[in-house]
């Protein structure tokens, strides 16, 4: 990613977002070498806190790569936000409705041109009493499939000393997070198979592992089995985020 390449609103994003991240964390960034410099990429971070996507994405633009994240599209109704949100590439999905198709069809684009696309495969931070990762929701698994795109795995932590979503208490401190990418998570089983429910969900055990194990080299403990999410309402949307 050339600086002299980035758009106007993209410069002003970087203005906006850097020096604060700069400020507000003491950084660890191991493993940059295992980012695709260039080309597309389905990147899928662990979900720890509400702070992580800006620490994510600090560490990608430093990485030379510029995230595309997938987000609700209730923030792209938000005056200021919306706006500089829809210029800076990022990608808008409807829970719960049938627009989420029109979600997917856009994260191809964005794979077509490219680009390094963000899926929090969890869906939301983690509910795991010591924030390791829940079972995943299966998007990044039928964007691999559809799009032959690599899944690669990382692994953040340190956020929650800014924002726990345990206590959904915001600290105004400087916090020391890690972020870690792993290698490609290995999925060559599935190539060219058709995205049946069993198929889906076996590639997502897979992701979630790579991603839980990952996360493991960066924090103290061993890896427990992967949370099963609360029961909710079925939504539409699911194979989208």
């Amino acid at each position: 990613m050339g600086q002299h390449r980035l758009t106007f609103w993209q410069r002003f994003a970087v203005m906006l977002v850097i020096p604060v991240m700069t400020a507000w964390t003491e950084r660890t960034w191991l493993h940059r070498e295992n980012l695709p410099p260039n080309g597309p990429v389905i990147l899928v971070p662990n979900h720890v806190s509400h702070f992580d996507p800006l620490v994510v994405a600090h560490y990608l633009y430093k990485s030379g790569r510029w995230p595309r994240f997938l987000g609700k599209a209730s923030l792209w109704r938000v005056p200021v936000i919306g706006p500089l949100l829809r210029q800076t590439l990022q990608i808008p999905v409807e829970r719960g409705s049938v627009e989420a198709v029109k979600s997917l069809d856009a994260l191809v684009r964005a794979l077509d041109e490219g680009g390094a696309v963000v899926i929090y495969p969890e869906g939301t931070t983690t509910r795991h009493p010591d924030l390791w990762p829940m079972r995943g929701k299966t998007g990044a698994a039928r964007l691999a499939l559809l799009t032959g795109a690599p899944v690669v795995p990382i692994a953040t932590w340190g956020p929650q000393q800014v924002f726990d979503p345990r206590t959904e208490k915001l600290k105004w401190r400087r916090a020391s997070v890690t972020v870690t990418t792993g290698r490609p998570v290995d999925l060559s089983r599935w190539s060219g198979v058709q995205p049946t429910r069993a198929v889906l969900e076996e590639m997502t055990e897979a992701i979630m592992l790579d991603v839980r194990d990952l996360l493991a080299t960066i924090r103290d403990g061993e890896p427990p089995a992967l949370y099963e999410r609360p029961a909710r309402r079925a939504s539409t949307s699911e194979d989208a985020s």
